[in-house]
Parts: C-alpha cells; structure tokens; sequence
C-alpha cells in the first residue's frame, strides 16, 4: 500500500452518480426542487447530468435503472451556507417532502455531527436515494457530545460561552 506522500492529491470529488426508476421524474426532482442546473441528456441512453454547484465544478449523473447495471439507494450530501440550511426544511416542505434528522427521525431543524462539528438535514429523492444538505460549523470539534439537535447544540454554546463570562 503507498504511503500518503505517494498518493495523488486529491481537492475534491468531481462527479458521482444515482440510478433512478424515472429519469424524467428525477430531472424534474433535481432541477426544479433542488435546484441543480442540468448540464446534458442523453434520451437514447437515458441518463441526465447535472452540474452541482457552477458549471464545471461537481456533477451529478442520474442514470435509468433500464441502462444501469443496477440499482441502489445511494447518499448524497449537498454542501450549503447555514443560513440556507435553516431555512430547507419550509423550502422541502412547500415541495411535500419531509425533512429528519440523522437517526431518521422526522424533524424541522438540522443534526449537528459533533465530531466534525456539522449541522445536516436529511431527505429523500423519488427513488428512496438520502441526501443531505450539510454545512459545516465553524466551530472546534466536540466528539464527546456525538450527535445532537440544532436547538441542543445552541443551547450548549450558549452555556459554554456563560460559564467563560463568570
């Protein structure tokens, strides 16, 4: 195995990709509720890409499970501003779809992954695939309080910065 001076440098991931029942379901889903600006399809192979973010930086391949070799239920996790993180849970929710935490449990505001430290909402595609609108906190990382709510990580904020003031 190579060590990590011998690995190429990797900056980001470019491109991933989804088998779905529908591609013109999920070109609708990821256009229109998401938001991604399509980049290009191809009826005859029935695949359709996406650009994540600007032109050129991420793509997103959705793919008909007629023309893929098969069919899973994938995770994917959007990186967004926190003010925008916020406030998906009413955009999701206009588009009737529901919003949970990680431990899959319905809910309106964001986990927040301690260790990272990261708040994230959670939904699911037409096909049952996960994704996640996550941002990541500016904050120093506090594994020991595992995951909590948004609520729950303010709060304990709120008491540390109390107890530095006394």
């Amino acid at each position: 195995m190579p060590s990590m001076n011998q690995c190429v440098p990797i900056r980001h991931l470019f491109e991933t990709h989804l088998t779905v029942s529908d591609l013109r379901r999920s070109i609708d889903f990821y256009r229109d509720v998401i938001g991604l600006q399509l980049a290009f399809e191809a009826p005859q192979r029935n695949v359709a890409f996406f650009w994540i973010g600007e032109s050129g930086c991420s793509m997103l391949g959705l793919w008909s499970i007629d023309t893929a070799p098969l069919g899973l239920t994938l995770h994917l996790a959007f990186d967004v501003l926190l003010d925008d993180l916020l406030g998906a849970h009413k955009i999701l929710k206009a588009s009737g779809i529901t919003t949970f935490s990680i431990l899959g449990e319905e809910t309106i505001e964001p986990s927040v992954i301690c260790w990272i430290p990261a708040a994230a909402i959670y939904f699911r595609d037409p096909d049952g695939h996960l994704l996640e609108y996550l941002t990541l906190l500016n904050e120093a990382p506090r594994p020991d309080l595992g995951i909590t709510s948004w609520s729950d990580w303010l709060n304990i904020k709120d008491r540390a910065v109390r107890s530095e003031i006394s």
